[in-house]
């Protein structure tokens, strides 16, 4: 496949045209119980034209990547845009695909291809031998999933990036059984320890000691009390964190949803766009950036896939509501900044408004004052559940695992923990951030008709809230 030779031949197709061309590896391995569980590698390869017609754009993918192949998509992407020209919502121009040339490569200490899957497969075995910690234990799990992706992209317009990414994530999750109780431990709520990394991940001193602690409160949580029915002070573990931000914070932000674009399938939202510049989403030690240019994050890259070039900005600052998360299409939409989050998810997906990487910025707390400040509340970590409304609005979420809090002491563990707010609300009761901070991720995270599972993540310190409602099982 010669990309450029087959741009030429179809330039004049459009007003302007692109053709983005993704190949993805994806190796999933996972044991259960010291048995191989799921042993599975599978390839992706597709070419996306893009094109511009009187103001409209029409998409095209093609798995057939031969000229024939690609000039039939790009013919069949201008059928599209053509009959779609008279119901545009908005007249686009080259403004929304700026001519961009550059290269990105995740971080990579040691390459994928040098750790065997014999070597992976060891090491996962060991770990569910780790968890055997009790005859109580009736179910251990390790999983890793291992993505290799290439994106490059030309255009008319003399546009050329290139984006190789190699992304890790792994988790490792232990089930406790006594009677008619169950509890399950995961190593991070199922937000997986995700990363652009190399094989340096797959540490087994790290992964042994971390699958035993899972294992180890799987049976703490079986005699445990229930969370109890209260409105306390609340500490959030960044892994719990992480999805508050997600859903919170980055899906009510995202423009297509306060345009209405989303409604029909995943909502929209609270968020109007008056807001921006005058709405205090949080206190003042609410600080929230959009930053794909995080070295070793989930979701961080050099473009999106309009060619917007990525660069951090703040969302929100000292609690005020500033930016929202829409791509150059979406801003010229609204008459607002936006940011570079231009995504979709492979050569077969349109680009829509995505989250990348959301970060909560750190605090100037320590965790162990934090605690201490504390009269009575609760600590929860690892996600269990979670249910928030349409507008991103009212939301309920259920943890894993959850620490009592009684004159600044940690005492008894809790089991079921959950809590409730209201987005605003909630987030003008912050009222301390810690200094440390974790990064997670998930490569879950769905959108868009037809469906865009994509690959976020999230830096996210501890955080405390004043007078918040919990509840037991």
């Amino acid at each position: 496949m010669d990309l450029q030779r087959t741009l030429q031949s179809v330039k004049n197709h459009a007003d302007w045209i692109s053709l983005r061309h993704v190949t993805e590896k994806t190796t999933l391995r996972s044991y259960r119980d010291e048995k191989p569980d799921r042993n599975q590698i599978s390839y992706d390869d597709g070419v996306m034209v893009e094109v511009l017609v009187n103001g409209h754009f029409g998409y095209a993918g093609t798995s057939d990547i031969s000229d024939a192949g690609i000039r039939k998509a790009a013919d069949r992407a201008v059928l599209m845009a053509r009959s779609a020209v008279d119901k545009k919502a908005f007249n686009f121009t080259l403004e929304q695909r700026p001519q961009s040339q550059g290269r990105y490569k995740s971080p990579v200490i040691k390459p994928l291809d040098s750790f065997s899957a014999k070597e992976i497969s060891d090491i996962f075995v060991d770990a569910n031998k780790a968890m055997k910690v009790s005859d109580k234990i009736v179910s251990r799990q390790a999983t890793a999933m291992i993505v290799e992706t290439h994106f490059y992209s030309i255009s008319s317009s003399g546009s050329e990036m290139e984006q190789n990414f190699s992304i890790v994530s792994t988790d490792f999750s232990a089930t406790a059984a006594e009677g008619s109780e169950f509890q399950t431990r995961t190593e991070n709520g199922g937000l997986a320890r995700c990363f652009q990394v190399g094989a340096e991940i797959f540490d087994r001193v790290s992964i042994l000691e971390r699958s035993r602690r899972v294992a180890e409160e799987a049976v703490e949580l079986l005699t445990s009390e229930n969370c109890p029915n209260e409105t306390m002070d609340l500490l959030l573990a960044p892994d719990q964190m992480t999805l508050q931000v997600h859903e919170s914070i980055g899906h009510p932000l995202e423009y297509d949803r306060i345009l209405g674009d989303e409604r029909n399938y995943a909502g929209w939202s609270f968020v109007k766009p008056q807001d921006f510049g005058t709405l205090q989403y949080g206190s003042k030690l609410m600080n929230v950036t959009f930053d794909p240019t995080v070295q070793d994050a989930m979701a961080s890259y050099a473009f999106d896939d309009s060619g917007n070039k990525a660069t951090k900005e703040f969302l929100i600052r000292e609690g005020k509501l500033e930016r929202g998360l829409g791509g150059l299409e979406s801003q010229a939409r609204l008459k607002l900044p936006g940011v570079a989050n231009t995504r979709s998810s492979s050569w077969n997906r349109a680009p829509i408004d995505r989250m990348a990487n959301i970060n909560l910025e750190p605090g100037t707390s320590r965790l162990e004052d934090m605690i201490a400040s504390v009269e009575r509340g609760v600590f929860m970590m690892a996600n269990k559940s979670w249910s928030i409304d349409d507008y991103r609005n009212k939301f309920q979420f259920g943890c894993e695992y959850a620490k009592l809090i009684e004159n600044g002491q940690l005492t008894k563990t809790l089991k079921n923990p959950n809590y409730r707010g209201i987005t605003v609300p909630f987030w003008n009761s912050l009222k301390a951030v810690s200094q440390a901070r974790e990064t997670y991720g998930s490569p879950f995270c769905g959108k868009g008709e037809p469906n865009q599972v994509i690959r976020v993540g999230h830096t996210t310190p501890y955080c405390l809230f004043a007078n918040i409602e919990v509840f037991g099982a």
